[in-house]
């Protein structure tokens, strides 16, 4: 049989990835990756470390949708990618798919954040 996860009690943590473009989206889709900012950094890797599960929405900036989600798969490392083709971009963490649609951010209105003076979230 399966042991329990260690973390299995630990909470679950939501985070809203915004990218630049689409085309950053299907590289991860594909290869099952994903870099950010060294300032999200620190925040992914504690969520990783501290939580049962970390999932990862994923928005193009202007897009007015939602591209899916993810499970983080791993911490962030130093180990960079060419993929993104951009300076200013951390080390690369996996990510694993959930769901890969466009969903418009008007279906997720009736959800706030209580971290974000209770904004919708989008």
């Amino acid at each position: 049989s399966k042991s329990p996860s260690p973390r299995q009690n630990m909470p679950v943590r939501y985070f809203i990835m915004k990218s630049n473009n689409l085309q950053n989206i299907e590289i991860s889709q594909q290869k099952g990756i994903w870099s950010t900012t060294p300032s999200n950094e620190r925040k992914l890797n504690v969520a990783f470390w501290e939580s049962s599960v970390v999932y990862l929405i994923f928005s193009v900036q202007g897009s007015g949708h939602f591209q899916g989600f993810a499970r983080l798969g791993s911490s962030i490392g130093c180990e960079k990618s060419q993929d993104w083709g951009s300076a200013g971009f951390g080390g690369v963490f996996k990510v694993e798919w959930i769901r890969k649609e466009s969903i418009p951010f008007q279906f997720a209105h009736h959800l706030l954040n209580p971290w974000n003076d209770n904004k919708k979230v989008q």
